[in-house]
Protein backbone atom coordinates (compact mmCIF):
# COMPACT_ATOMS: atom_id res chain seq x y z
CA UNK A 1 0.00 0.00 0.00
CA UNK A 2 2.62 2.35 0.69
CA UNK A 3 6.77 2.87 -0.36
CA UNK A 4 6.77 4.46 3.50
CA UNK A 5 10.11 3.70 4.89
CA UNK A 6 11.01 4.07 8.76
CA UNK A 7 14.35 3.92 11.04
CA UNK A 8 13.98 0.84 13.19
CA UNK A 9 15.66 1.70 16.40
CA UNK A 10 15.97 -2.53 16.92
CA UNK A 11 17.87 -3.04 13.29
CA UNK A 12 19.41 0.65 13.84
CA UNK A 13 18.47 0.86 10.11
CA UNK A 14 15.77 2.13 7.33
CA UNK A 15 12.73 -0.50 7.02
CA UNK A 16 10.38 -0.68 4.18
CA UNK A 17 6.80 -0.48 6.68
CA UNK A 18 4.84 -3.57 6.45
CA UNK A 19 2.52 -4.05 9.05
CA UNK A 20 1.76 -7.25 10.54
CA UNK A 21 -2.12 -7.30 8.60
CA UNK A 22 -2.56 -5.72 5.35
CA UNK A 23 -4.34 -2.17 5.93
CA UNK A 24 -4.37 -1.90 9.56
CA UNK A 25 -1.90 -0.37 11.83
CA UNK A 26 -1.55 -1.18 15.95
CA UNK A 27 0.30 1.40 17.51
CA UNK A 28 1.39 2.07 20.76
CA UNK A 29 3.28 5.12 22.26
CA UNK A 30 3.94 5.52 26.10
CA UNK A 31 2.13 8.00 27.46
CA UNK A 32 2.45 10.22 30.75
CA UNK A 33 2.87 9.53 34.77
CA UNK A 34 0.00 11.59 35.85
CA UNK A 35 1.27 13.51 38.74
CA UNK A 36 1.84 17.07 36.99
CA UNK A 37 1.33 19.14 34.16
CA UNK A 38 3.17 17.63 30.63
CA UNK A 39 5.68 19.81 29.48
CA UNK A 40 7.61 20.44 26.56
CA UNK A 41 9.77 16.69 26.37
CA UNK A 42 6.45 14.90 26.92
CA UNK A 43 4.82 17.20 23.92
CA UNK A 44 7.20 16.48 21.28
CA UNK A 45 6.28 12.81 21.27
CA UNK A 46 2.85 13.17 21.14
CA UNK A 47 2.90 15.73 18.36
CA UNK A 48 5.19 13.71 16.50
CA UNK A 49 2.90 10.63 16.80
CA UNK A 50 0.15 12.24 16.08
CA UNK A 51 1.22 13.36 12.67
CA UNK A 52 2.09 9.47 12.11
CA UNK A 53 -0.72 8.68 13.47
CA UNK A 54 -2.32 11.10 10.48
CA UNK A 55 0.13 10.51 7.73
CA UNK A 56 -0.46 6.49 8.34
CA UNK A 57 -4.15 7.29 8.21
CA UNK A 58 -3.76 9.31 4.88
CA UNK A 59 -2.07 6.72 3.37
CA UNK A 60 -5.40 4.41 3.62
CA UNK A 61 -4.41 2.56 6.93
CA UNK A 62 -6.73 1.45 9.72
CA UNK A 63 -4.75 2.37 12.61
CA UNK A 64 -5.43 1.69 16.30
CA UNK A 65 -3.45 4.01 18.57
CA UNK A 66 -3.10 3.60 21.98
CA UNK A 67 -1.67 5.70 24.98
CA UNK A 68 -1.77 4.67 28.22
CA UNK A 69 -1.71 6.64 31.57
CA UNK A 70 0.76 5.55 34.34
CA UNK A 71 -1.99 6.53 37.29
CA UNK A 72 -0.16 5.04 39.95
CA UNK A 73 3.26 5.35 40.85
CA UNK A 74 6.29 6.25 43.18
CA UNK A 75 5.67 9.90 42.39
CA UNK A 76 1.86 9.99 42.36
CA UNK A 77 2.45 8.72 46.47
CA UNK A 78 4.62 11.43 46.80
CA UNK A 79 2.24 14.23 45.81
CA UNK A 80 -0.52 12.26 47.56
CA UNK A 81 1.47 12.48 50.72
CA UNK A 82 2.71 16.28 50.00
CA UNK A 83 -1.51 17.46 49.09
CA UNK A 84 -3.18 15.58 50.97
CA UNK A 85 -5.49 13.99 47.95
CA UNK A 86 -6.02 10.84 47.06
CA UNK A 87 -3.76 9.12 44.09
CA UNK A 88 -7.07 8.47 42.20
CA UNK A 89 -7.93 12.44 42.01
CA UNK A 90 -4.60 13.37 41.52
CA UNK A 91 -4.44 11.31 38.33
CA UNK A 92 -8.05 12.51 37.46
CA UNK A 93 -6.68 15.93 38.00
CA UNK A 94 -3.76 15.41 35.65
CA UNK A 95 -5.32 13.44 32.85
CA UNK A 96 -8.21 16.16 32.02
CA UNK A 97 -4.90 18.37 32.50
CA UNK A 98 -3.55 16.17 29.82
CA UNK A 99 -6.18 16.21 28.03
CA UNK A 100 -6.37 19.95 27.54
CA UNK A 101 -3.10 20.43 26.87
CA UNK A 102 -2.99 18.26 23.51
CA UNK A 103 -6.22 19.58 22.22
CA UNK A 104 -4.58 22.87 21.99
CA UNK A 105 -1.41 21.99 20.34
CA UNK A 106 -4.38 20.47 17.87
CA UNK A 107 -4.11 16.81 18.91
CA UNK A 108 -6.72 14.33 19.20
CA UNK A 109 -7.10 11.72 21.50
CA UNK A 110 -5.38 8.25 20.89
CA UNK A 111 -8.21 5.61 19.70
CA UNK A 112 -7.83 3.92 23.56
CA UNK A 113 -6.09 5.82 26.78
CA UNK A 114 -5.83 3.12 29.28
CA UNK A 115 -5.20 3.49 33.09
CA UNK A 116 -3.01 1.17 34.98
CA UNK A 117 -5.53 1.16 37.43
CA UNK A 118 -8.25 -0.15 35.12
CA UNK A 119 -6.06 -3.27 34.21
CA UNK A 120 -4.96 -4.50 37.46
CA UNK A 121 -6.11 -8.13 36.78
CA UNK A 122 -4.58 -7.76 33.29
CA UNK A 123 -1.01 -7.01 34.98
CA UNK A 124 -1.41 -9.38 37.60
CA UNK A 125 -1.82 -12.40 35.36
CA UNK A 126 1.03 -11.48 32.99
CA UNK A 127 3.02 -11.21 35.93
CA UNK A 128 1.55 -14.82 36.97
CA UNK A 129 2.46 -16.49 33.41
CA UNK A 130 6.11 -14.61 34.17
CA UNK A 131 6.85 -16.63 37.37
CA UNK A 132 5.25 -19.62 36.43
CA UNK A 133 7.58 -19.39 33.70
CA UNK A 134 10.67 -19.43 35.70
CA UNK A 135 11.19 -15.64 34.55
CA UNK A 136 10.13 -13.93 37.86
CA UNK A 137 10.54 -14.86 41.33
CA UNK A 138 8.79 -13.55 44.59
CA UNK A 139 11.19 -11.77 47.38
CA UNK A 140 9.43 -9.73 50.17
CA UNK A 141 6.32 -9.69 49.14
CA UNK A 142 7.83 -8.01 45.60
CA UNK A 143 8.32 -9.86 42.53
CA UNK A 144 11.19 -9.33 40.20
CA UNK A 145 11.74 -10.51 36.52
CA UNK A 146 14.96 -12.72 35.68
CA UNK A 147 17.11 -10.59 33.37
CA UNK A 148 19.39 -13.50 33.11
CA UNK A 149 16.38 -15.85 31.60
CA UNK A 150 16.40 -13.07 28.48
CA UNK A 151 18.87 -14.33 26.54
CA UNK A 152 18.26 -10.89 24.44
CA UNK A 153 18.02 -8.39 26.85
CA UNK A 154 19.62 -5.59 25.85
CA UNK A 155 18.90 -5.85 21.90
CA UNK A 156 16.60 -2.81 21.63
CA UNK A 157 19.20 -0.29 23.68
CA UNK A 158 22.23 -2.06 22.18
CA UNK A 159 23.70 -2.61 25.50
CA UNK A 160 25.72 -5.50 26.97
CA UNK A 161 23.80 -6.96 29.76
CA UNK A 162 27.33 -6.44 31.94
CA UNK A 163 27.53 -2.88 31.08
CA UNK A 164 24.50 -1.99 31.76
CA UNK A 165 23.64 0.68 34.41
CA UNK A 166 20.70 -0.29 36.90
CA UNK A 167 18.90 1.96 39.40
CA UNK A 168 17.44 4.73 36.71
CA UNK A 169 13.68 4.63 38.00
CA UNK A 170 14.37 2.26 41.67
CA UNK A 171 17.12 1.87 44.06
CA UNK A 172 19.06 -1.86 43.76
CA UNK A 173 17.33 -3.99 45.95
CA UNK A 174 19.45 -6.23 48.14
CA UNK A 175 16.31 -8.71 47.51
CA UNK A 176 16.89 -9.33 43.88
CA UNK A 177 19.02 -12.72 42.75
CA UNK A 178 21.00 -10.19 40.73
CA UNK A 179 21.26 -6.18 40.49
CA UNK A 180 19.88 -6.08 36.70
CA UNK A 181 16.58 -7.49 37.64
CA UNK A 182 13.43 -5.65 37.61
CA UNK A 183 10.58 -5.33 39.93
CA UNK A 184 6.93 -6.44 38.15
CA UNK A 185 4.93 -6.31 41.33
CA UNK A 186 5.63 -3.79 44.71
CA UNK A 187 4.56 -5.00 47.91
CA UNK A 188 2.60 -1.62 49.50
CA UNK A 189 4.40 0.12 52.28
CA UNK A 190 1.65 0.79 55.27
CA UNK A 191 -0.61 3.62 53.87
CA UNK A 192 0.20 2.96 50.67
CA UNK A 193 -2.88 2.54 47.95
CA UNK A 194 -2.49 -1.42 47.15
CA UNK A 195 -4.60 -3.96 45.11
CA UNK A 196 -4.31 -7.89 46.33
CA UNK A 197 -2.21 -10.38 44.61
CA UNK A 198 -0.87 -13.89 44.82
CA UNK A 199 1.64 -12.31 46.59
CA UNK A 200 0.29 -10.00 49.02
CA UNK A 201 -1.08 -6.35 48.29
CA UNK A 202 1.01 -4.27 46.53
CA UNK A 203 1.03 -2.48 43.18
CA UNK A 204 2.25 -2.93 39.77
CA UNK A 205 5.70 -2.36 38.92
CA UNK A 206 6.65 0.43 35.94
CA UNK A 207 6.98 -1.46 32.98
CA UNK A 208 5.03 -4.27 33.48
CA UNK A 209 1.89 -2.38 33.02
CA UNK A 210 2.98 -1.23 29.32
CA UNK A 211 3.12 -4.95 28.17
CA UNK A 212 0.20 -5.94 29.96
CA UNK A 213 -1.88 -3.23 27.91
CA UNK A 214 -0.23 -3.39 24.63
CA UNK A 215 -1.02 -6.81 24.87
CA UNK A 216 -5.02 -5.82 25.56
CA UNK A 217 -5.54 -3.45 23.60
CA UNK A 218 -3.17 -4.23 20.51
CA UNK A 219 -2.18 -8.38 20.62
CA UNK A 220 1.21 -9.77 21.37
CA UNK A 221 3.30 -8.11 18.74
CA UNK A 222 2.64 -4.33 17.57
CA UNK A 223 3.03 -2.90 14.20
CA UNK A 224 5.08 0.38 15.99
CA UNK A 225 6.09 0.87 19.27
CA UNK A 226 7.10 4.59 19.82
CA UNK A 227 8.17 6.85 22.63
CA UNK A 228 10.87 9.32 23.21
CA UNK A 229 14.52 8.19 23.54
CA UNK A 230 14.96 8.24 27.22
CA UNK A 231 12.55 5.61 26.85
CA UNK A 232 15.33 3.20 25.60
CA UNK A 233 16.07 2.04 28.79
CA UNK A 234 15.27 0.74 30.66
CA UNK A 235 11.43 1.07 29.99
CA UNK A 236 11.07 -0.33 26.50
CA UNK A 237 14.13 -2.89 27.27
CA UNK A 238 12.17 -4.20 30.12
CA UNK A 239 8.85 -4.69 28.28
CA UNK A 240 10.84 -6.50 25.36
CA UNK A 241 12.21 -8.84 27.81
CA UNK A 242 8.89 -9.82 30.13
CA UNK A 243 6.72 -9.85 26.64
CA UNK A 244 8.84 -11.71 24.35
CA UNK A 245 9.13 -14.37 27.68
CA UNK A 246 5.45 -14.64 28.17
CA UNK A 247 4.46 -14.86 24.56
CA UNK A 248 7.52 -16.23 22.71
CA UNK A 249 6.71 -13.70 20.17
CA UNK A 250 8.46 -9.98 19.02
CA UNK A 251 6.94 -6.95 21.10
CA UNK A 252 6.72 -5.06 18.41
CA UNK A 253 7.99 -4.99 14.56
CA UNK A 254 9.05 -1.77 14.44
CA UNK A 255 10.45 0.80 17.60
CA UNK A 256 10.48 4.57 16.78
CA UNK A 257 11.89 6.98 19.35
CA UNK A 258 12.24 10.95 19.32
CA UNK A 259 15.24 13.07 20.46
CA UNK A 260 16.00 14.95 23.49
CA UNK A 261 14.79 18.55 23.88
CA UNK A 262 17.31 21.10 24.88
CA UNK A 263 17.10 24.58 26.37
CA UNK A 264 18.91 26.76 25.13
CA UNK A 265 21.69 24.20 24.32
CA UNK A 266 21.34 22.74 27.71
CA UNK A 267 19.60 19.23 28.35
CA UNK A 268 16.16 19.82 29.44
CA UNK A 269 15.88 18.45 33.56
CA UNK A 270 14.82 18.84 36.65
CA UNK A 271 18.10 19.28 38.84
CA UNK A 272 18.63 22.67 36.22
CA UNK A 273 14.86 23.69 36.96
CA UNK A 274 14.58 24.39 33.40
CA UNK A 275 11.72 22.40 32.33
CA UNK A 276 8.26 24.22 30.62
CA UNK A 277 4.93 23.43 30.94
CA UNK A 278 2.58 23.18 27.91
CA UNK A 279 0.01 24.94 29.93
CA UNK A 280 1.94 27.72 30.71
CA UNK A 281 3.91 27.87 27.07
CA UNK A 282 0.81 28.12 24.91
CA UNK A 283 -0.12 31.23 27.43
CA UNK A 284 2.46 32.74 25.76
CA UNK A 285 2.70 31.28 22.22
CA UNK A 286 0.13 30.29 19.83
CA UNK A 287 0.01 26.27 20.05
CA UNK A 288 0.25 25.85 15.93
CA UNK A 289 3.47 28.04 16.44
CA UNK A 290 5.10 25.37 18.99
CA UNK A 291 3.58 22.48 16.96
CA UNK A 292 5.66 23.98 13.84
CA UNK A 293 8.97 24.11 15.78
CA UNK A 294 8.44 20.76 16.74
CA UNK A 295 8.56 19.38 13.65
CA UNK A 296 11.01 22.04 11.96
CA UNK A 297 13.77 19.70 13.31
CA UNK A 298 13.88 15.62 12.20
CA UNK A 299 11.95 13.46 14.34
CA UNK A 300 15.20 11.39 15.81
CA UNK A 301 17.59 14.49 16.18
CA UNK A 302 17.83 16.17 19.28
CA UNK A 303 15.56 19.76 19.89
CA UNK A 304 17.06 22.89 21.38
CA UNK A 305 14.06 25.21 22.34
CA UNK A 306 15.18 28.72 22.47
CA UNK A 307 13.44 31.91 22.03
CA UNK A 308 15.08 32.47 18.61
CA UNK A 309 13.68 28.85 17.15
CA UNK A 310 10.53 30.41 18.39
CA UNK A 311 10.21 33.45 16.99
CA UNK A 312 11.61 32.34 14.03
CA UNK A 313 8.88 29.86 13.52
CA UNK A 314 6.33 32.00 14.15
CA UNK A 315 7.39 34.08 11.26
CA UNK A 316 7.98 31.19 8.85
CA UNK A 317 3.80 30.25 10.19
CA UNK A 318 2.66 33.44 9.39
CA UNK A 319 3.80 33.46 6.20
CA UNK A 320 2.03 30.36 5.27
CA UNK A 321 -1.34 31.49 7.43
CA UNK A 322 -1.14 35.00 5.04
CA UNK A 323 -0.99 33.14 1.96
CA UNK A 324 -4.14 30.64 3.15
CA UNK A 325 -5.96 34.13 4.18
CA UNK A 326 -4.92 35.90 0.63
CA UNK A 327 -6.42 32.99 -1.10
CA UNK A 328 -9.49 33.16 0.71
CA UNK A 329 -9.78 36.43 0.37
CA UNK A 330 -9.32 36.31 -3.52
CA UNK A 331 -11.87 33.28 -3.44
CA UNK A 332 -14.92 35.49 -1.76
CA UNK A 333 -13.87 38.21 -4.17
CA UNK A 334 -14.50 35.88 -7.91
CA UNK A 335 -17.45 35.72 -9.27
CA UNK A 336 -18.71 32.43 -9.51
CA UNK A 337 -21.21 31.85 -12.33
CA UNK A 338 -22.82 28.44 -13.91
CA UNK A 339 -19.80 28.09 -16.30
CA UNK A 340 -17.83 28.21 -13.14
CA UNK A 341 -18.72 25.04 -11.59
CA UNK A 342 -17.22 23.08 -14.35
CA UNK A 343 -13.80 24.80 -15.25
CA UNK A 344 -10.74 23.15 -14.81
CA UNK A 345 -7.68 24.72 -12.87
CA UNK A 346 -4.89 26.65 -14.64
CA UNK A 347 -2.75 23.44 -16.11
CA UNK A 348 0.62 25.05 -15.26
CA UNK A 349 -0.53 25.48 -11.59
CA UNK A 350 -2.04 22.67 -11.09
CA UNK A 351 1.11 20.66 -12.36
CA UNK A 352 3.08 22.43 -9.93
CA UNK A 353 0.55 21.12 -7.30
CA UNK A 354 0.47 18.22 -8.17
CA UNK A 355 4.61 17.56 -8.31
CA UNK A 356 4.62 20.02 -4.62
CA UNK A 357 2.11 16.74 -3.44
CA UNK A 358 4.49 14.48 -4.69
CA UNK A 359 7.50 15.87 -2.99
CA UNK A 360 5.81 15.89 0.25
CA UNK A 361 4.74 12.30 0.26
CA UNK A 362 7.90 11.56 -0.55
CA UNK A 363 9.60 12.82 1.85
CA UNK A 364 6.98 11.87 4.94
CA UNK A 365 7.82 8.42 3.00
CA UNK A 366 11.38 8.89 4.00
CA UNK A 367 11.22 8.28 7.70
CA UNK A 368 8.68 11.03 8.16
CA UNK A 369 10.86 13.73 7.55
CA UNK A 370 8.28 16.83 8.76
CA UNK A 371 11.32 19.41 8.08
CA UNK A 372 10.75 18.89 4.32
CA UNK A 373 7.73 18.05 4.50
CA UNK A 374 7.08 22.13 5.48
CA UNK A 375 9.56 22.93 2.91
CA UNK A 376 6.75 21.48 0.25
CA UNK A 377 4.09 23.74 2.01
CA UNK A 378 6.62 27.04 1.62
CA UNK A 379 6.43 25.80 -2.27
CA UNK A 380 3.03 25.65 -2.49
CA UNK A 381 2.87 29.49 -0.63
CA UNK A 382 5.29 30.48 -3.47
CA UNK A 383 3.29 29.06 -6.30
CA UNK A 384 0.51 30.63 -4.74
CA UNK A 385 1.66 33.99 -4.45
CA UNK A 386 2.67 33.89 -8.03
CA UNK A 387 -0.62 33.08 -8.95
CA UNK A 388 -2.28 35.59 -6.95
CA UNK A 389 -0.25 38.32 -8.37
CA UNK A 390 -1.73 37.72 -11.62
CA UNK A 391 -4.62 40.37 -12.90
CA UNK A 392 -6.74 37.57 -13.54
CA UNK A 393 -7.47 34.34 -11.51
CA UNK A 394 -10.44 31.56 -11.79
CA UNK A 395 -12.00 30.23 -9.00
CA UNK A 396 -11.18 26.26 -9.72
CA UNK A 397 -7.29 27.54 -9.37
CA UNK A 398 -7.47 28.90 -5.80
CA UNK A 399 -9.67 25.91 -4.54
CA UNK A 400 -7.50 23.90 -5.93
CA UNK A 401 -4.80 25.48 -4.61
CA UNK A 402 -6.69 25.68 -1.12
CA UNK A 403 -7.66 21.92 -0.92
CA UNK A 404 -3.86 21.49 -1.48
CA UNK A 405 -2.75 23.79 1.57
CA UNK A 406 -5.77 21.77 3.47
CA UNK A 407 -4.78 18.56 2.48
CA UNK A 408 -0.94 18.68 3.76
CA UNK A 409 -1.90 20.85 6.83
CA UNK A 410 -4.37 17.49 7.30
CA UNK A 411 -1.14 16.06 8.26
CA UNK A 412 1.04 18.31 10.05
CA UNK A 413 -1.54 20.26 11.59
CA UNK A 414 0.12 23.56 11.82
CA UNK A 415 -2.57 26.28 9.96
CA UNK A 416 -4.28 28.60 12.38
CA UNK A 417 -7.88 27.75 12.00
CA UNK A 418 -9.23 31.01 14.29
CA UNK A 419 -7.51 33.29 16.38
CA UNK A 420 -6.56 33.42 19.77
CA UNK A 421 -10.09 35.02 20.49
CA UNK A 422 -12.37 32.60 19.01
CA UNK A 423 -13.45 34.75 15.49
CA UNK A 424 -13.41 32.82 12.83
CA UNK A 425 -12.52 33.72 9.29
CA UNK A 426 -16.13 34.16 8.27
CA UNK A 427 -16.95 36.34 11.51
CA UNK A 428 -14.24 38.53 10.43
CA UNK A 429 -15.28 38.78 6.66
CA UNK A 430 -19.07 39.79 8.19
CA UNK A 431 -17.22 42.81 10.34
CA UNK A 432 -15.39 43.78 7.33
CA UNK A 433 -18.63 43.79 5.36
CA UNK A 434 -20.74 45.45 8.01
CA UNK A 435 -17.79 48.07 8.15
CA UNK A 436 -17.69 48.39 4.50
CA UNK A 437 -21.27 49.40 4.72
CA UNK A 438 -20.97 51.32 7.41
CA UNK A 439 -18.47 53.58 5.12
CA UNK A 440 -20.85 54.34 2.57
CA UNK A 441 -23.37 55.22 4.96
CA UNK A 442 -21.02 57.37 6.46
CA UNK A 443 -21.17 56.10 9.29
CA UNK A 444 -17.63 56.55 10.44
CA UNK A 445 -17.95 55.92 14.29
CA UNK A 446 -19.20 52.11 13.68
CA UNK A 447 -16.75 51.97 10.77
CA UNK A 448 -13.85 53.27 13.12
CA UNK A 449 -15.62 50.66 15.95
CA UNK A 450 -15.25 47.50 13.74
CA UNK A 451 -11.27 48.25 12.78
CA UNK A 452 -10.38 49.13 16.33
CA UNK A 453 -12.05 46.06 17.21
CA UNK A 454 -10.57 43.83 14.49
CA UNK A 455 -7.21 45.47 15.57
CA UNK A 456 -7.28 44.51 18.83
CA UNK A 457 -7.61 40.76 18.10
CA UNK A 458 -4.58 41.18 15.99
CA UNK A 459 -6.59 41.33 12.41
CA UNK A 460 -5.30 44.00 10.04
CA UNK A 461 -6.89 45.18 7.19
CA UNK A 462 -5.38 46.41 3.68
CA UNK A 463 -6.70 47.55 0.49
CA UNK A 464 -6.29 46.12 -2.56
CA UNK A 465 -6.84 46.48 -5.92
CA UNK A 466 -9.62 43.15 -5.54
CA UNK A 467 -11.02 44.97 -1.91
CA UNK A 468 -10.00 45.19 1.36
CA UNK A 469 -8.07 41.83 2.50
CA UNK A 470 -7.13 41.12 5.83
CA UNK A 471 -4.45 39.41 7.73
CA UNK A 472 -3.61 38.29 11.07
CA UNK A 473 -0.81 39.47 13.00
Amino acid sequence: MSSLKLYNTLTRTKETFEPIQPGKVNMYVCGPTVYDYIHIGNARPVIFFDVVRRYLGWSGYEVNYVVNFTDVDDKLIRKSEQTGLTVPEIAEKFIAAYYEDIESLGIKRATTHPRVTENIPEIIALIEELVGGGYAYESGGDVYFRTSKFAEYGKLSHQNLEELQFGIRVEVDERKENPQDFVLWKAAKPGEIHWSSPWGEGRPGWHIECSAMARKYLGETLDIHGGGQDLQFPHHECEVAQSECATGKPLAKYWMHNGYIHINDQKMSKSLGNGINVKELVKQIKPQTVRFFMLSTHYRNPLNFTDEGIEQAANSLDRLNNCVANLKHRLGGLEVGEGAVGEDPDNAVAGTVASIRQFFQDKMNDDFNTPDAITAMFELTSTANQYLARQESTAATVQLLLAAFSELDGILGVLTAESEDGLLDADIERLIVERTEARKSKNWARADEIRDLLTAQGIFLEDTPQGIRWRRK
